[in-house]
Protein backbone atom coordinates (compact mmCIF):
# COMPACT_ATOMS: atom_id res chain seq x y z
CA UNK A 1 0.00 0.00 0.00
CA UNK A 2 2.84 2.27 0.91
CA UNK A 3 4.40 1.95 -2.38
CA UNK A 4 1.40 2.31 -4.33
CA UNK A 5 1.17 5.46 -2.36
CA UNK A 6 4.64 6.59 -3.37
CA UNK A 7 3.66 5.93 -7.02
CA UNK A 8 0.85 7.78 -7.06
CA UNK A 9 2.44 10.94 -5.26
CA UNK A 10 5.08 10.80 -7.95
CA UNK A 11 2.73 10.73 -10.99
CA UNK A 12 0.85 13.46 -9.29
CA UNK A 13 4.08 15.42 -8.60
CA UNK A 14 4.84 14.89 -12.39
CA UNK A 15 1.51 16.05 -13.30
CA UNK A 16 1.86 19.30 -11.65
CA UNK A 17 5.55 20.03 -12.57
CA UNK A 18 4.14 19.04 -16.56
CA UNK A 19 1.52 21.74 -15.71
CA UNK A 20 3.54 24.56 -14.10
CA UNK A 21 5.53 23.93 -17.56
CA UNK A 22 2.35 24.51 -19.98
CA UNK A 23 1.31 27.47 -17.58
CA UNK A 24 4.33 29.23 -17.67
CA UNK A 25 4.18 29.39 -21.90
CA UNK A 26 3.20 32.44 -23.71
CA UNK A 27 3.47 33.84 -27.13
CA UNK A 28 6.32 35.71 -28.20
CA UNK A 29 4.23 38.94 -29.70
CA UNK A 30 6.53 40.98 -32.10
CA UNK A 31 3.68 43.25 -33.01
CA UNK A 32 0.07 43.67 -34.29
CA UNK A 33 -1.73 43.14 -37.28
CA UNK A 34 -3.94 46.05 -38.14
CA UNK A 35 -5.91 46.31 -41.56
CA UNK A 36 -7.40 49.08 -43.41
CA UNK A 37 -9.76 49.29 -46.55
CA UNK A 38 -8.45 51.57 -49.14
CA UNK A 39 -10.82 53.25 -51.01
CA UNK A 40 -8.49 54.61 -53.72
CA UNK A 41 -7.36 50.57 -54.24
CA UNK A 42 -11.06 49.19 -53.31
CA UNK A 43 -9.32 46.91 -51.02
CA UNK A 44 -8.18 45.99 -47.56
CA UNK A 45 -4.76 46.21 -46.66
CA UNK A 46 -2.84 44.60 -44.02
CA UNK A 47 -0.46 46.31 -41.93
CA UNK A 48 2.15 44.66 -39.70
CA UNK A 49 3.03 46.91 -36.95
CA UNK A 50 5.94 47.57 -34.24
CA UNK A 51 5.71 49.87 -31.54
CA UNK A 52 9.08 50.13 -29.53
CA UNK A 53 9.24 49.11 -25.57
CA UNK A 54 7.54 51.91 -23.57
CA UNK A 55 5.33 52.47 -25.92
CA UNK A 56 2.02 53.70 -24.44
CA UNK A 57 -1.18 56.04 -26.12
CA UNK A 58 -1.11 57.73 -22.83
CA UNK A 59 2.12 58.81 -22.56
CA UNK A 60 3.03 62.21 -23.65
CA UNK A 61 6.34 60.27 -25.77
CA UNK A 62 5.80 60.78 -29.89
CA UNK A 63 8.02 58.54 -32.09
CA UNK A 64 9.27 58.60 -35.88
CA UNK A 65 7.78 56.13 -38.23
CA UNK A 66 9.31 53.56 -40.61
CA UNK A 67 7.13 52.35 -43.73
CA UNK A 68 8.51 49.74 -44.79
CA UNK A 69 7.30 48.19 -47.95
CA UNK A 70 7.57 44.78 -49.04
CA UNK A 71 6.22 44.69 -45.28
CA UNK A 72 4.79 41.08 -45.43
CA UNK A 73 5.45 38.86 -41.62
CA UNK A 74 7.03 35.99 -44.46
CA UNK A 75 8.94 39.12 -46.23
CA UNK A 76 11.04 41.87 -44.36
CA UNK A 77 8.85 42.92 -41.33
CA UNK A 78 10.54 40.22 -39.20
CA UNK A 79 14.50 41.11 -39.70
CA UNK A 80 13.94 44.82 -40.36
CA UNK A 81 12.12 45.29 -36.69
CA UNK A 82 15.14 43.04 -35.46
CA UNK A 83 17.84 45.41 -36.83
CA UNK A 84 15.64 49.10 -35.62
CA UNK A 85 15.16 47.54 -32.50
CA UNK A 86 18.90 46.64 -31.96
CA UNK A 87 19.71 49.90 -33.02
CA UNK A 88 17.57 51.59 -30.72
CA UNK A 89 19.46 50.03 -27.74
CA UNK A 90 20.72 52.44 -25.48
CA UNK A 91 23.99 51.33 -25.42
CA UNK A 92 23.77 51.22 -29.34
CA UNK A 93 21.68 54.75 -29.71
CA UNK A 94 22.02 54.85 -33.20
CA UNK A 95 18.02 54.93 -34.16
CA UNK A 96 15.54 56.59 -31.77
CA UNK A 97 13.06 54.28 -30.70
CA UNK A 98 10.49 54.15 -33.83
CA UNK A 99 7.37 52.72 -34.41
CA UNK A 100 7.48 50.15 -38.10
CA UNK A 101 4.72 49.81 -40.46
CA UNK A 102 4.92 47.59 -42.47
CA UNK A 103 2.78 47.42 -45.51
CA UNK A 104 2.05 44.04 -46.43
CA UNK A 105 1.54 43.05 -50.15
CA UNK A 106 -1.27 42.10 -52.37
CA UNK A 107 0.17 42.57 -55.61
CA UNK A 108 3.85 44.69 -55.42
CA UNK A 109 4.13 44.40 -59.67
CA UNK A 110 1.25 46.30 -59.69
CA UNK A 111 1.32 48.89 -56.29
CA UNK A 112 5.18 49.40 -57.05
CA UNK A 113 5.52 50.20 -60.99
CA UNK A 114 4.85 52.92 -63.19
CA UNK A 115 3.65 52.08 -66.40
CA UNK A 116 5.82 50.67 -69.03
CA UNK A 117 6.10 50.92 -72.91
CA UNK A 118 8.05 47.77 -72.81
CA UNK A 119 5.79 45.57 -74.57
CA UNK A 120 7.64 42.75 -73.47
CA UNK A 121 7.18 43.78 -69.89
CA UNK A 122 3.16 44.34 -70.54
CA UNK A 123 2.95 40.98 -71.75
CA UNK A 124 4.67 39.36 -68.68
CA UNK A 125 3.45 41.55 -66.18
CA UNK A 126 0.17 42.22 -67.09
CA UNK A 127 -0.84 44.22 -63.77
CA UNK A 128 1.45 46.27 -64.08
CA UNK A 129 1.35 50.23 -63.79
CA UNK A 130 -0.76 51.00 -60.58
CA UNK A 131 1.83 53.03 -58.49
CA UNK A 132 -0.15 56.48 -58.66
CA UNK A 133 -2.72 54.60 -57.08
CA UNK A 134 -0.56 53.07 -54.29
CA UNK A 135 1.40 56.48 -53.73
CA UNK A 136 -2.45 57.55 -53.16
CA UNK A 137 -3.26 55.11 -50.85
CA UNK A 138 0.26 55.88 -48.77
CA UNK A 139 -0.15 59.65 -48.87
CA UNK A 140 -4.41 60.29 -48.55
CA UNK A 141 -5.25 56.85 -46.37
CA UNK A 142 -2.45 55.17 -44.46
CA UNK A 143 -0.49 57.79 -42.91
CA UNK A 144 -3.60 59.75 -41.76
CA UNK A 145 -4.20 56.65 -40.41
CA UNK A 146 -1.36 56.21 -38.42
CA UNK A 147 -1.26 59.84 -37.38
CA UNK A 148 -4.50 58.93 -35.79
CA UNK A 149 -3.72 55.77 -33.93
CA UNK A 150 -0.41 55.93 -32.82
CA UNK A 151 1.98 58.76 -31.39
CA UNK A 152 3.84 60.15 -33.70
CA UNK A 153 5.95 62.96 -33.98
CA UNK A 154 6.32 64.09 -37.88
CA UNK A 155 9.39 62.50 -38.78
CA UNK A 156 8.97 59.62 -41.50
CA UNK A 157 11.16 56.88 -43.55
CA UNK A 158 10.53 54.75 -46.47
CA UNK A 159 12.37 51.79 -47.05
CA UNK A 160 11.98 49.95 -50.15
CA UNK A 161 14.28 47.40 -52.29
CA UNK A 162 14.13 46.32 -56.03
CA UNK A 163 10.62 47.38 -57.30
CA UNK A 164 10.48 48.93 -53.68
CA UNK A 165 13.01 51.11 -54.30
CA UNK A 166 11.69 51.58 -57.23
CA UNK A 167 8.58 52.96 -55.90
CA UNK A 168 10.52 54.84 -53.08
CA UNK A 169 12.55 56.51 -56.21
CA UNK A 170 9.02 57.99 -57.74
CA UNK A 171 7.57 59.01 -54.62
CA UNK A 172 10.76 61.09 -54.04
CA UNK A 173 11.59 62.23 -57.43
CA UNK A 174 7.33 63.36 -57.57
CA UNK A 175 5.92 63.48 -53.99
CA UNK A 176 9.15 64.17 -52.45
CA UNK A 177 7.58 65.52 -49.19
CA UNK A 178 6.12 62.69 -48.04
CA UNK A 179 9.00 61.16 -46.16
CA UNK A 180 11.71 62.93 -44.45
CA UNK A 181 14.24 60.10 -45.22
CA UNK A 182 14.66 57.28 -47.76
CA UNK A 183 16.37 54.21 -48.19
CA UNK A 184 16.47 52.33 -51.29
CA UNK A 185 18.18 49.33 -51.78
CA UNK A 186 18.74 47.95 -54.96
CA UNK A 187 16.18 50.11 -57.01
CA UNK A 188 14.97 48.02 -60.08
CA UNK A 189 15.05 51.59 -61.95
CA UNK A 190 15.61 49.54 -65.36
CA UNK A 191 12.08 50.06 -65.31
CA UNK A 192 10.90 51.05 -68.66
CA UNK A 193 14.16 52.14 -70.11
CA UNK A 194 15.30 54.00 -66.75
CA UNK A 195 12.62 56.45 -68.02
CA UNK A 196 11.84 57.80 -64.25
CA UNK A 197 15.50 59.11 -63.86
CA UNK A 198 13.89 62.06 -65.88
CA UNK A 199 11.99 63.13 -63.38
CA UNK A 200 15.17 63.71 -61.29
CA UNK A 201 13.74 67.25 -59.26
CA UNK A 202 16.36 70.28 -59.47
CA UNK A 203 15.43 71.09 -56.00
CA UNK A 204 13.80 70.51 -52.95
CA UNK A 205 11.38 72.44 -50.49
CA UNK A 206 12.15 70.46 -47.49
CA UNK A 207 15.61 68.78 -46.00
CA UNK A 208 15.88 65.20 -47.34
CA UNK A 209 18.53 62.64 -46.07
CA UNK A 210 19.16 59.73 -48.80
CA UNK A 211 20.44 56.73 -48.79
CA UNK A 212 21.41 54.59 -51.88
CA UNK A 213 22.50 51.03 -51.88
CA UNK A 214 23.69 48.57 -54.60
CA UNK A 215 26.03 45.07 -54.68
CA UNK A 216 27.22 43.06 -57.28
CA UNK A 217 24.08 43.18 -59.02
CA UNK A 218 24.84 43.61 -63.10
CA UNK A 219 25.94 46.53 -64.85
CA UNK A 220 22.67 47.80 -65.57
CA UNK A 221 21.50 48.18 -62.22
CA UNK A 222 25.07 49.09 -60.76
CA UNK A 223 24.74 51.63 -63.71
CA UNK A 224 21.56 53.02 -62.62
CA UNK A 225 21.86 53.16 -59.03
CA UNK A 226 24.78 55.50 -59.74
CA UNK A 227 22.49 57.91 -61.78
CA UNK A 228 20.36 58.31 -59.09
CA UNK A 229 23.28 59.03 -56.68
CA UNK A 230 24.61 61.32 -59.07
CA UNK A 231 21.04 63.19 -60.18
CA UNK A 232 20.19 63.85 -56.29
CA UNK A 233 23.79 65.13 -55.96
CA UNK A 234 23.19 67.70 -58.85
CA UNK A 235 19.82 68.99 -56.47
CA UNK A 236 20.01 72.85 -56.36
CA UNK A 237 19.22 73.31 -52.81
CA UNK A 238 21.47 71.83 -50.57
CA UNK A 239 18.75 70.42 -48.89
CA UNK A 240 19.35 67.10 -49.45
CA UNK A 241 22.09 64.24 -48.21
CA UNK A 242 22.89 61.93 -50.43
CA UNK A 243 24.71 58.43 -48.98
CA UNK A 244 25.88 56.20 -51.78
CA UNK A 245 27.09 52.56 -51.10
CA UNK A 246 28.14 49.91 -53.44
CA UNK A 247 28.27 46.65 -51.42
CA UNK A 248 30.43 44.54 -53.37
CA UNK A 249 30.40 41.05 -51.92
CA UNK A 250 26.37 41.19 -52.28
CA UNK A 251 24.14 40.23 -54.17
CA UNK A 252 20.20 40.80 -55.29
CA UNK A 253 19.57 38.40 -52.96
CA UNK A 254 21.46 38.96 -49.77
CA UNK A 255 22.39 42.97 -49.43
CA UNK A 256 18.89 43.96 -48.04
CA UNK A 257 20.30 43.63 -44.21
CA UNK A 258 23.41 44.76 -44.36
CA UNK A 259 22.18 47.68 -46.54
CA UNK A 260 19.79 48.61 -43.88
CA UNK A 261 21.50 48.47 -41.06
CA UNK A 262 24.57 50.25 -42.99
CA UNK A 263 21.93 52.91 -43.77
CA UNK A 264 21.00 53.32 -40.10
CA UNK A 265 24.52 54.22 -39.77
CA UNK A 266 24.72 56.50 -42.14
CA UNK A 267 21.48 58.27 -41.35
CA UNK A 268 21.85 58.87 -37.34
Amino acid sequence: MQQVRLITLIFLVGVFVQLQGQASKRPFVLGEIDTLFSKVLNEKRVLNIYVPEGYSPDSAAQYPVIYLLDGTANEDFIHVVGLVQFYTFPWINVVPKSIVVGIANVDRKRDFTYPTTIKKDKLDFPTTGGSEKFIAFLEKELQPYIQSQYKTNGSKTLIGQSLGGLLATEILFKKPDLFSKYIIVSPSLWWDNESLLQYAPKDFQQPKSVFIAVGKEGKVMVGSAKKLNKALKNVNSGKVKVHFKYIGDKNHTDIYHQALSDAFESLK
